[in-house]
């Protein structure tokens, strides 16, 4: 009998989640009235938006590493800082991520190993108090 490890990413379901995932969330962000602080920090138009957050995931998650080939390295926190992000925008963040994650990744366990580093991140991205 052999092991195989697999990714996150093929864990998950590969790119029709994360593509279902990064969709749902922006739908989410622009349609919750309790998320209209963090949506009002995006553009008007948020195509290119979840494009980024999808490139971003897909690599994240052990995909291809589209974002870097596109972008380079990340540095997300340099790059979001043009945008004031409270304690009340990160928790609209966290709000339409997590159930846009419920609502996309079947597994239980594989949601609660995605969604701890990504609650980090939010907290990292803060940049106001």
């Amino acid at each position: 009998m052999t092991e195989e490890t697999i990714t996150l990413y093929e864990a998950i379901g590969g790119d029709p989640t994360v593509r279902a995932l990064t969709h749902r969330f922006y739908e989410l962000m622009d349609t919750l009235p309790e998320a209209k602080r963090c949506r009002a920090i995006h553009p008007a138009d948020l195509a290119e938006s979840e494009e980024k957050l999808y490139d971003y995931l897909t690599g994240y998650l052990g995909g291809p590493p589209i974002y870097m080939q596109k972008r380079g390295h990340p540095m997300l926190r340099r790059r979001h800082m043009v945008a004031e992000i409270g304690p009340q925008e990160r928790d609209e963040w966290f709000l339409c991520f997590r159930q846009a994650l419920e609502e996309t990744v079947e597994h239980e366990k594989l949601r609660e190993i995605i969604w701890a580093p990504i609650e980090k991140l939010g907290h990292h991205m803060q940049n106001k108090e």
